[in-house]
């Protein structure tokens, strides 16, 4: 019996097929999550995907935090179960409250769309518990608001926990704070990330397979809870 892995679909994501395609290239079993569900179906773990839910009206991710499957999650989050947020996705968790800090407008106002190498910080997470600490992997990035910019106070709480996940191996394109692309909750089990690791796991149709790994630890954080 394999890991249950659901995928939360908002008015406006689009990355929702692509994340169920790499749950489902990981081993585990995609479930598909409507916004407005009121359970999460027995899962073992969440992806929050990324897109533009509600259009980012009024903020991007804040309207989908308070969606009803979000108060599930949040929950069940706090319970230990393993979430990931990607893009739009980690603007919902930061929304939600279940990551510090925020998303705001990329450095000198512009939408970037390419491909970045990041450095694999943590790897004590239930999403990074795949890869080697100090590696470099190649993940696409398409986001107009995901520099993470937080208080001084909280930077320097997630640099000396060791919740920086992943960070830009290079200048920070969208001007992140200390080049930061990815943090953790202080248990490591929920993880958010502006670049997408469904959109890198088969080198056939993006620029490596290294987004897999993120996938493939989250089966075994499922399997061995």
């Amino acid at each position: 019996m394999t890991a249950r892995i659901g995928v939360i679909t908002f008015p406006g994501t689009l990355d929702d097929i692509d994340a169920s395609r790499a749950v489902t290239r990981s081993g585990a079993e995609a479930v598909s999550l409507w916004h407005d569900d009121a359970d999460l179906k027995g899962v073992d773990a969440v992806v929050v995907p990324g897109g533009f839910s509600y259009g980012d009206y009024l903020r991007c991710g804040a309207i989908a935090s308070m969606a009803p499957v979000m108060g599930e999650v949040v929950a069940a989050a706090r319970g230990g179960m393993p979430v990931l947020g990607i893009c739009n996705g980690f603007q919902i968790l930061c929304e939600a409250g279940l990551l510090p800090g925020a998303l705001g407008r990329n450095r000198d106002m512009h939408f970037v769309c390419r491909d970045e190498w990041l450095r694999v910080e943590n790897t004590g997470t239930a999403w990074s518990s795949r890869f080697e600490e100090g590696a470099e992997i190649l993940i696409p990035l398409k986001s107009g608001e995901g520099r993470y910019m937080a208080t001084a106070e909280t930077i320097e709480q997630l640099e000396g926990e060791g919740r920086v996940v992943f960070r830009f191996a290079g200048d920070a394109p969208n001007g992140s704070t200390n080049g930061i692309a990815g943090i953790c909750s202080e248990n490591g089990r929920v993880v958010g990330l502006m670049p997408h690791p469904e959109h890198a796991i088969d080198p056939l149709t993006g620029p490596s397979d290294d987004g897999l790994g993120l996938f493939l630890s989250a089966l075994d954080a499922a399997v061995t809870a």
